[in-house]
């Protein structure tokens, strides 16, 4: 993990995703719309990630448009994660 994605982590659970594709639109840099239909994370060198449950750190420079995306999503499938102690600060489980 680079220096640049070390303060959090996002995630998408499929099994929730309804494809709408506003977390693309949000940060294309971040998330990706697959053949499938369902969108999924991208590492920081754009290879899109598929294992499911796998994570991606979250660029500095990203961090407003990655947590509205998961604030604005439709299927609540997007977590952002504290890579320090692994709590939620956006997403469906958010504290």
């Amino acid at each position: 993990m680079s220096a640049d994605t070390d303060e959090l982590q996002v995630w998408i659970d499929q099994d929730l995703c309804t494809g709408d594709g506003l977390c693309v639109q949000y940060a294309p840099e971040v998330f990706e719309l697959d053949i499938d239909g369902l969108a999924y994370v991208k590492d920081d060198t754009g290879e899109l990630l598929q294992t499911t449950g796998v994570r991606a750190g979250v660029p500095r420079h990203l961090l407003l448009e990655v947590i509205d995306s998961a604030k604005e999503c439709p299927g609540d499938c997007i977590h952002v994660v504290r890579t320090t102690d692994d709590v939620e600060v956006a997403g469906p489980e958010a504290v």
